[in-house]
């Protein structure tokens, strides 16, 4: 069924505010007799009388004071939606693909506080492995690690981060000379092993680790092998063990105390981390503002 007239509905409206076809016809810049013309339109859409009429006076009908309030409601909505689009306050929204780790320990306590900062924009995250379709998913902005995933797409680096001993403290209680002798007081039992994945070439290992440090050669078949950055970074926490966590993504225990370093000698990732974006995009509202923010 065809909508009814927009025009017969702005007059129906304003007569039934101002109670006159009079007053509607000051308000909408018309005569009294194209008002009268536009609402006798809406009475034979509707097939019902919407206004008794006195003198020079109009009262709602049953009908008419049902259709009166959708009516309200619906201008009124049309024109937000027209006053926040021309004053540019209508909340553009973001698409954001972000791979697993970076998501759950680096990205979102930063997006939260830049969300707070910018409420005309609206996030959608989405947690997503490499490769992922930029059109088919709408993506606003991919941070992926490597330079070379999307060599259709804007890259820009983001940080190249690298690995370091961590520890919790809760791992000090039951191995007391680790606090004083470093990695000299670890067992290699305690060694949690990162499962890297593919995409992760030329990933760094317990092993690069040891001979950077003169520490001689680990046994790979002791310890623990996990499938992901951010497990390990829970197991380590946790205190089962000593792991090489991505310094970036342990930052905020870090800085809680929940992880600590036991040396400051650390192996630099293969690749960085980068923001990828279509062309297509760079001038979308918010998406260079976003890029500038997580880049502090």
């Amino acid at each position: 069924m065809p909508l009814p007239p927009l025009n017969a509905l702005r007059a129906f409206e304003a007569a039934a505010r101002a109670g006159s076809y009079v007053g509607a016809a000051q308000e909408l810049g018309v005569s009294a007799a194209a008002v009268s013309q536009q609402v006798r339109h809406l009475e034979e859409y509707f097939g019902k009388q919407l206004f008794m009429r006195f003198n020079n006076r109009v009262v709602l009908t049953d009908a008419g004071q049902a259709i009166h309030v959708g009516t309200s409601e619906a201008l009124q909505l049309i024109s937000t939606m027209t006053e926040q689009i021309v004053s540019g306050a209508a909340r553009s929204r973001l698409v954001i693909s972000v791979i697993t780790s970076v998501a759950e320990r680096w990205l979102e306590s930063r997006l939260a506080l830049f969300a707070r900062q910018h409420s005309n924009l609206r996030l959608d995250l989405r947690v997503e492995q490499d490769p992922v379709n930029f059109g088919r998913h709408n993506i606003d902005l991919r941070i992926s690690y490597g330079a070379s995933l999307y060599p259709e797409m804007i890259t820009l680096p983001l940080c190249h981060d690298e690995v370091l001993p961590l520890c919790s403290p809760s791992y000090f209680e039951r191995n007391p000379a680790a606090r004083l002798r470093g990695m000299h007081a670890v067992s290699q039992e305690d060694l949690i092993h990162t499962n890297w994945g593919p995409m992760f070439f030329s990933h760094p290992t317990w092993e690069a680790w040891f001979a950077k440090a003169g520490l001689g050669r680990p046994d790979d078949s002791k310890g623990y092998r996990i499938g992901t950055s951010s497990l390990v970074l829970d197991m380590t926490r946790d205190g089962v063990g000593v792991a090489l966590g991505q310094r970036m993504m342990a930052a905020n225990d870090l800085a809680a105390g929940k992880l600590v370093a036991l040396s400051e000698i650390t192996i630099a990732l293969g690749e960085p981390y980068c923001f990828v974006y279509p062309k297509s995009k760079a001038r979308k509202p918010g998406l260079q503002q976003l890029i500038g923010w997580l880049s502090q």
